[in-house]
């Protein structure tokens, strides 16, 4: 009203915001083998399955967490039909847990036959399955005689014709090294890793009978490495090009000119053997469990039966 007194306006309450708290939250490393024939590799998607979706369901049953908040990540996304007797992979959750015998346990009676985990530990907050590793090893296996063992035949390339093992191995010596591999990535998936100049610290060729094994160790590989650089090795083997011709391929930087000679081979002779970590990344944290082990996987005798290292 005109003329009235003007009434002095109260401040209002001063509202303080609730600090951000970041929940506590504990990291869990797991060592898992599988058989890869009935999984489209283990990088996840629902259909058709792969090895990190059951490992999930599995974790989200026993854990009650959703797949999002576990943040399951695996060392290696090996291809479809690829197999593991040591890949690594990650989770986290926002409890402890005094004992893993238990929760290990209960994964294993989740999950199919062709897949066990065969550590469980706790790991430090820093630690990374895949960019904390050091090294990998894979194995790729031949059959090499003309007549497939049929107990060996999901686990094993056959090769009907008798291989040079000795040019083969001349041959895998020249992969060792740092070199740019970009003539043996296939471009059809991004791998995520712009850089394809990887270190091979070794490359072995063994023979046990009619069974040959391929060994090679490296900082990394691109998507499909390793099969390219089988592929190359075993048209080496068969003598159809000589071994000098890998140096000539590395130089080109040029998927096209590895095609001249060989395609990839199959994925069902291709093991994840091995992961290695600098010894700080896998200590275990301060007050955790002992690390749960599991003993006699006799559901993966196909890979028990091979020696792997």
């Amino acid at each position: 009203v005109e003329g009235a007194p003007a009434t002095a306006s109260k401040p209002l309450p001063l509202v303080m915001a609730k600090p951000t708290v970041a929940l506590p939250h504990y990291k869990w490393r797991l060592l898992i083998a599988y058989d890869g024939t009935h999984y489209a590799g283990w990088q996840f998607q629902v259909s058709p399955p792969t090895v990190q979706c059951i490992v999930e369901k599995a974790l989200v049953q026993v854990t009650k967490l959703q797949r999002e908040d576990l943040h399951l990540v695996g060392a290696s996304r090996t291809d479809a039909g690829v197999h593991a007797w040591g890949q690594v992979a990650h989770f986290v959750t926002p409890f402890n847990h005094d004992s893993l015998e238990t929760i290990h346990a209960a994964l294993n009676g989740l999950l199919p036959s062709d897949i066990r985990v065969r550590e469980m530990s706790a790991a430090m907050p820093e630690f990374h399955a895949r960019f904390s590793a050091k090294s990998k090893v894979y194995i790729y296996k031949i059959y090499n005689d003309s007549i497939m063992d049929p107990f060996q035949r999901r686990y094993a390339y056959h090769s009907v014709y008798k291989l040079n093992t000795a040019a083969m191995r001349e041959a895998a010596k020249t992969f060792i090294g740092k070199h740019d591999f970009s003539a043996f990535v296939n471009a059809s998936r991004n791998d995520r890793v712009p850089d394809p100049v990887k270190t091979i610290f070794r490359f072995d060729v063994t023979e046990t009978g009619a069974l040959l094994q391929l060994e090679v160790e490296g900082s990394g590989f691109l998507y499909r490495q390793v099969r390219n650089m089988v592929a190359l090795l075993l048209q080496i083997g068969r003598e159809a090009i000589p071994p000098d011709i890998v140096p000539k391929i590395l130089a080109t930087r040029d998927r096209r000119e590895l095609a001249k000679y060989a395609l990839s081979a199959p994925p069902h002779g291709l093991y994840l053997v091995t992961v290695k970590y600098n010894e700080e990344h896998v200590l275990p944290p301060l007050g955790c469990p002992t690390t749960s082990f599991v003993r006699g996987l006799s559901t993966l005798h196909f890979i028990k039966s091979f020696p792997c290292s």
